[in-house]
């Protein structure tokens, strides 16, 4: 046969490469206290960017989880069968600290750390980070109610994964999931319907209901929400009763998501499922909010993990593609795309690494760092999240019709990317609640500027942004005028916080472009609309695989 073509000026795979090679990422590890992770971190990078983890993850997500409700002889099991490369995946996160770890580790930076991996190790596959996330979140919510966490807690922490249906207390290791939305509220969980009604065991009682959207529904344990006499209450449910018996859990069918595949995601009815209360009966909110709060963090970094990936795909691309007789990389306008594309990435990995770092302090009792952490970790889910899936989008467009199919592994991350902005509640949601957080705990505003001011004094433009956000809020009045511009407000709380980090702790290049960019308003609405003048070439060059760190 003759031979037709001739394979020329094609991209060779990015794989193979360590993906914490970020200098973003690990000038932030060491700057906010967990530079003793960076050993570890390296080594959990290059595995991510290894063929194999790269395998897991195509295939984990490829061949997604089936719902058994009943065995062969029609006893109900309701089990999820899951690829065998998603509990490889799950092996590693665990062992390595990514779920609970940090809440038994005293040195300081642990939550960092655990940061940084999520970042990386999120790279070969984002879906198994869903119950690693929760029961990561689950434990300080646990904490209200200090004999089930005293049980419990060690579990959730240890660096064992015992995947099947168990007693709990039997396993070396267990992970948590979360059930709190119902069909006809949504995110408004105070109009639950589900019923808790009290078995007569103190603390123990049967629930009643259906539930929307329950991921990870083969996890060991839930933290749920139900009407209990007193009110919306909080409850500790195991999928397996301590004599053995499963509790009267029904999987009713797996959601068919847009992405996050590789996870299951259910709707499941309690049939007097039983479950302990955690915390008072009506404080359900109050309770299941300390869980929720730390999902929010996972949101951002694993948002700026997405980045971070779509960056280096479309950098790779670039650096070894041809077009018009240059490279992509040499052309103007792309590397305008590029450096806009590797600006964002940067801003949202520098916010989410120093929220890490305020959570870290505020486990360890700082007063300040909880109210930085209470409010910039709602602004920061709103704007990084929401920013996600357009930089996902625009790193896809870099690679042509090579970044369109699946063999890129950028339809993947195009897909996984509005999840974060939608977990635990939409944008609406997040703007609304930082109008709230501003509202009723003023200190959390002053920790918030306070963590601003530092920059001051570093750029004219931010100091100009700084100032005409002070104004707008001392001239917030009527409440309807105020949640109408919600969203607008906490772009902007979000962009002076990014942007002051930039300056005090960025490459120079970025800082400077960003400045320009989303604080003097120099550009146009998509990505690659930087304004002239910048450097680009030193911006670009921290953005490859192969970035000197």
């Amino acid at each position: 046969m003759p031979t037709t073509h001739e394979v020329t000026n094609q991209v060779p795979p990015p794989t193979g490469h360590d993906v914490s090679a970020d200098p973003a990422l690990l000038e932030a590890l060491r700057r906010e206290g967990a530079g003793w992770a960076e050993a570890e971190v390296r080594e959990l990078g290059t595995r991510a960017g290894g063929a194999e983890a790269q395998e897991w993850g195509r295939l984990a997500e490829r061949h997604s989880p089936v719902l058994h409700t009943h065995d062969r002889y029609g006893h109900r099991i309701d089990e999820v069968e899951f690829h065998p490369y998603w509990h490889s995946l799950m092996d590693v996160a665990v062992r390595h600290g990514l779920h609970g770890a940090p809440w038994a580790d005293e040195r300081p930076g642990a939550h960092v750390a655990r940061a940084a991996k999520v970042f990386v190790w999120g790279q070969a596959d984002a879906g198994h980070l869903c119950p690693v996330s929760m029961t990561y979140a689950a434990v300080p919510a646990l904490r209200v109610q200090p004999e089930l966490a005293e049980v419990y807690e060690p579990l959730l922490t240890s660096p064992s994964y015992e995947f099947g249906l168990r007693v709990p207390t039997e396993k070396r290791g267990i992970v948590a999931g979360m059930s709190m939305t119902e069909k006809q509220g949504g995110s408004d969980v105070r109009t639950n319907t589900t019923r808790a009604v009290p078995t007569g065991e103190p603390g123990l009682y049967a629930l009643t209901g259906h539930k929307w959207f329950t991921s990870a529904p083969m996890s060991d344990v839930f933290l749920t929400l139900a009407q209990a006499p007193g009110g919306l209450s909080c409850f500790l449910v195991p999928r397996v009763l301590p004599d053995g018996t499963r509790n009267a859990i029904r999987l009713q069918r797996l959601k068919d998501k847009l992405g996050n595949r590789s996870n299951a995601s259910s709707e499941i009815e309690y049939e007097g499922a039983l479950g302990r209360l955690v915390g008072e009966e009506g404080r359900g909110v109050a309770t299941i909010i300390r869980m929720v709060n730390m999902t929010r963090l996972d949101c951002a970094v694993s948002s700026a993990s997405g980045m971070r990936l779509g960056l280096v795909q479309a950098v790779h691309h670039a650096t070894h593609r041809r077009a018009f007789g240059a490279r992509l990389v040499d052309q103007p306008l792309m590397r305008n795309v590029l450096a806009d594309l590797a600006v964002e990435a940067e801003a949202a990995t520098l916010a989410a690494l120093r929220l890490a770092g305020a959570v870290d302090r505020a486990a360890r009792g700082d007063a300040e760092e909880e109210q930085l952490r209470r409010l910039g970790l709602a602004v920061t889910k709103y704007w990084v999240c929401k920013r996600a899936p357009a930089h996902a989008a625009e790193a896809l467009e870099c690679l042509g019709g090579n970044g369109y199919v699946e063999d890129s592994g950028l339809p993947r991350l195009y897909r996984e990317s509005p999840l974060p902005s939608i977990w635990e509640g939409s944008g609406n949601v997040a703007a609304l609640d930082v109008l709230r957080a501003m509202a009723r705990q003023p200190q959390a505003v002053e920790a918030f500027f306070a963590e601003v001011d530092r920059g001051a004094g570093a750029d004219r433009r931010l100091d100009a942004a700084v100032a005409g956000l002070r104004k707008e809020l001392a001239g917030l009045g009527d409440p309807d005028a105020t949640a109408y511009g919600a969203r607008r407000l906490v772009e902007r709380l979000a962009l002076v916080f990014q942007g002051s980090l930039l300056v005090r702790h960025g490459n120079p290049a970025v800082a400077d472009a960003f400045c320009a960019s989303r604080l003097d308003g120099d550009r146009g609405l998509a990505f690659g609309t930087l304004p002239a003048g910048l450097d680009t070439a030193s911006i670009i060059e921290r953005s490859g695989p192969d970035a000197a760190v």
